[in-house]
Order: structure tokens, then sequence, then C-alpha cells
């Protein structure tokens, strides 16, 4: 996936009180990861499958909406699932904006690993395991997709977001593999290096900014809102 850029032009200035200086205006993308389930405590395989958010979960949801809906939202944009509309509803009510929900920021299909632990994968699936672990950007877990084609759907997403919003704040409620594989094709990282580069434990915020200059990333993976009970919880 290729860095998105922005097009210099007077559509994304604003002249001030020299004719030689411009000040150019900025998008920032909030991604947030959706509040804890019962997968991402245990580490279990959950792509396709729907849990809903746990109590702490949706406790993460809220606190979410208290500390970051004095923020000027253009947009809110959401993975159709269960666990991320129900994340981002609480700041939806809260600021009265309508999400938009996309296939595109869905999170990767697991295919036959759906649902399974990571023991029973390791030994049930053994080389197809060992095939992604070393190099998911064109491996697939059994029957599931890639990071080139998690790139490829997430991006259509952000291309949409940049064309119609070229500043303001945009919110992107999605998934652990999705984000971080959106954020390395931002960054120009190898999109098979989103487990070993990039962050995303269960409702945290990374942040981008996007200017003239391209995608620089701001915040990765921020948790800070929350209560020190809610950090502190186990889990993936």
């Amino acid at each position: 996936m290729k860095p998105l850029l922005h097009k210099r032009s007077p559509r994304n200035a604003r002249l001030k009180s020299s004719p030689q200086t411009w000040e150019f205006m900025s998008l920032k993308i909030y991604f947030l990861r959706h509040g804890e389930t019962v997968y991402s405590k245990t580490g279990g395989f959950c792509g396709d499958l729907d849990p809903e958010l746990t109590p702490e979960g949706s406790q993460m949801a809220e606190q979410f909406a208290a500390t970051y809906a004095k923020l000027p939202w253009d947009a809110v944009y959401v993975s159709p699932m269960k666990r991320t509309i129900a994340t981002a509803k609480p700041l939806c009510d809260t600021v009265g904006i309508e999400m938009q929900l996309r296939d595109g920021l869905k999170e990767i299909k697991y295919g036959e690993w759906e649902g399974k632990t990571l023991e029973f994968v390791k030994q049930e699936y053994a080389e197809d395991y060992i095939n992604w672990l070393t190099e998911p950007a064109w491996n697939a877990p059994t029957k599931g997709e890639t990071s080139v084609q998690i790139a490829s759907r997430a991006s259509l997403v952000i291309a949409e977001i940049q064309e119609k919003y070229k500043n303001g704040n945009v919110l992107v409620v999605s998934h652990k593999a999705t984000i971080r594989i959106i954020l390395c094709g931002l960054l120009g990282i190898d999109l098979g290096s989103y487990r070993n580069r990039i962050a995303a434990l269960a409702a945290s915020v990374s942040i981008v900014k996007f200017d003239v200059r391209g995608p620089m990333l701001e915040v990765l993976g921020d948790r800070s809102y929350m209560d020190e009970t809610l950090r502190n919880l186990p889990g993936t």
C-alpha cells in the first residue's frame, strides 16, 4: 500500500498576511482499536467472529468518549462488527455524529483458525503457521487473508477519507491487525513486519497527521485516557 499524499494546491492552503507565506491545513486520523473482548483477553484468533465487548471493553469505549468528545469531529468511520460499533457508539452519541460503516476496515480473516487458540494452531496447522509467521504479507492463515490483501482493501477507505476531508479530525475504529497494517503502509514499513513494528492494545489510539509532506505518526498506541484499572488489564 503506497502512502497517500495530498497534492499541494490552493484548496489545501490559506493565504496569510504576506503573499509569499502560506499556512497549509492538515487532516488528522485517529485510529482507535475496539475495546476488550473475550478474544483480546485470551489471545485467541478472532477476525470474522463477531463477539460483543466485555463490560470492561464497554468502559474503555465510554472513557474514550469522555476524553475525546471535546474535539471537533468531522467524521467517524467504523468496521461493521459488533465490537467496533459498540466502541464508536458512545462518542457518536455524545457528539451527535453518524458513524460510517466500511467493510475495508474489518479485521484480518483467519480462515480455519477462527476461534482457535495459538497452541492449537501451532499444532494442527504447523506449516501454514510457520509460513504466516515468517512472511504474513504474502502467506495467509489457512484459507484466510494476507497482509497485502488487508492493506489493499483498507487503503481504499483511507483514500476516501483523504479525498473528502482535506483538514480536520476523523476517527477510524478498526481492529488490531488492520490498524497495524494501515500504519505500516502509511509509514513505509514492510507489511510483513506489522506485528514486530506496531503496537495496538485494546482501545489504544494512534494518530496520523496528513499534510503536504505526507503522513506523520504523532501518537502510537496511547491508552492514557483510561483509568489505571483498565490500563492494567491483561490482554493482547
